[in-house]
């Protein structure tokens, strides 16, 4: 008598579902960060009075103390372990995107002694006082502050969330897992114009910080929940665990994660210095994009983040950013259909991407059309980048232990983050200077000369920073830890 053997049960793909909340912690990232670019302009500006250099600089000052808190919440993370580290790190970027909202009546009760007001009051308050320089002074201190915390929690979202992708695929899936979490920008980048404005127009600024904000804890209660490591994890079976331990030396790995590598040991690798450099050439030209774009708008063709046309032009811009996905693909495709080692696809899919910022360099001429140009040329760039983006990431993982993975991505990240400081802070003042002094530069005069001038760095970075990679790190040679 025969016995029918069992089948087995299907693989199950429970990684999805991780990937999935590292998608919206990373929109939740992104629409904390974007609550300032799209109020300031038109309804900070006329509580607070700040001019262009005052922008750039709240916004510069963040990219610093990101950069600088990435340098830690990497190591953090990779001593605090995936889980806690995330959680940790979402609830001190949640509590600092709301402590914005109370910078208004913290000005108040600075500058006329009014501490015990609401919102309104702390409005009517600040435009009775006559020292303007004193309110911008202040103000502005109290939103650094608060983008300082921001910073330091936002720097622990990238560390964790490569950390965990390392933990959940295997080597030839993390750029396009990468790239679909990352997507999470972009989406928080599309949400953010049709929902912040909205939320500030109806109840004030403030509110718009206080929504957004509290998302962030929202999340963490299901992340408690939700994660564990595979090995651990109930509803990841054989089937998916041994699709997650294919690569050789990841059954070791989650063993026993061996010794942790110093920073002065990370440093001493070329591979630490490709991936930092590479992330420094090109993180800027993001947050360029990112903070300056509504400005662009507002100062070139006069379009208020508030009117419809703004946010329409906003929302394309981002969309066509979710081409990035492709972008994740493409080294799979490689080492799947080529036969390429996942470091020598990811390199050749980056430099296809390095080209197509090129484009960047006719923003400006062609605006003088339609801003429509500028628009899905940005959104073009963008999605170059975060293509590019999800596979430097994953150099990472292709060259680095996972005990040492976050450590450095947060140097990496201190690197993009120093980018990002010196991008914006000479935007700021280049802006104002080109305003001020209706200086002329390739047949642009004022702002838009300043503009056309950033658009040029962030066209050719990324081929100099492929060129740099490729130098230091030309084929691939994984770090094995003794």
């Amino acid at each position: 008598m025969h016995t029918l053997k069992k089948p087995e049960s299907p693989m199950s793909s429970y990684r999805w579902v991780i990937c999935g909340m590292l998608f919206f912690a990373t929109t939740i990232n992104y629409l904390d960060r974007q609550v300032l670019s799209l109020t300031w302009k038109d309804f900070i500006v006329p509580e607070f009075h700040w001019t262009n250099n005052d922008y750039g600089n709240i916004t510069a000052l963040f990219s610093v103390f990101y950069a600088i808190s990435m340098l830690f919440a990497g190591r953090l993370v990779d001593w605090m372990d995936t889980k806690k580290g995330y959680l940790l790190a979402i609830g001190v970027w949640s509590a600092g995107a709301c402590m914005h909202a109370f910078c208004g009546i913290a000005t108040s009760g600075i500058t006329a002694g009014e501490w015990f007001v609401g919102f309104e009051e702390a409005r009517a308050v600040i435009g009775t006082i006559g020292d303007i320089g004193m309110v911008v002074n202040v103000s502005v201190l109290l939103f650094i502050f608060a983008r300082l915390i921001l910073a330091v929690g936002e720097a622990g979202n990238f560390p964790a969330a490569i950390k965990a992708t390392a933990e959940y695929f295997p080597k030839k899936d993390r750029a396009f897992s990468t790239s679909i979490f990352n997507a999470g920008a972009t989406v928080g980048a599309l949400a953010a114009p049709v929902s912040i404005p909205f939320i500030a127009r109806l109840w004030g600024w403030e509110a718009s910080f206080l929504i957004i904000g509290a998302l962030g804890f929202v999340w963490m209660g299901f992340w408690v929940f939700i994660y564990r490591k595979p090995g651990e994890h109930p509803r990841v079976n054989a089937g998916e665990l041994a699709y997650i331990r294919q690569d050789a030396g990841d059954q070791k790995e989650e063993d026993g994660p061996g010794r942790r590598l110093s920073f002065m040991e990370c440093l001493g690798y070329k591979q630490t210095w490709a991936f930092a450099l590479g992330k420094f050439m090109t993180d800027g030209v993001w947050w360029f994009f990112l903070f300056w774009t509504p400005a662009y708008l507002s100062s070139v063709y006069d379009m208020k983040s508030s009117d419809l046309s703004s946010q329409v032009a906003i929302f394309t811009l981002y969309a066509i950013t979710l081409l990035s996905i492709i972008g994740g693909w493409l080294p799979t495709y490689f080492v799947d259909k080529k036969g390429m080692n996942p470091y020598a696809g990811r390199m050749k899919a980056m430099l296809i991407f390095a080209f197509f910022p090129l484009l960047a360099l006719l923003a400006q001429p062609l605006g003088s059309v339609s801003y429509w140009f500028p628009v899905v040329i940005i959104g073009i760039a963008g999605a170059a980048h975060q293509a590019w983006s999800a596979n430097i990431f994953s150099t990472v993982g292709d060259m680095f232990p996972r005990s040492a993975i976050a450590t450095v991505t947060g140097i990496g990240g201190m690197a993009g983050g120093m980018s990002s400081f010196i991008i914006n802070k000479s935007s700021g003042v280049l802006f104002d200077y080109a305003g001020q002094t209706e200086m002329v530069f390739m047949g642009f005069r004022g702002e838009e000369a300043g503009y056309f001038i950033i658009f040029s760095v962030c066209a050719v970075a990324y081929l100099i920073g492929w060129c740099i990679m490729k130098s230091l790190v030309p084929r691939y040679a994984p770090i094995v830890v003794s």
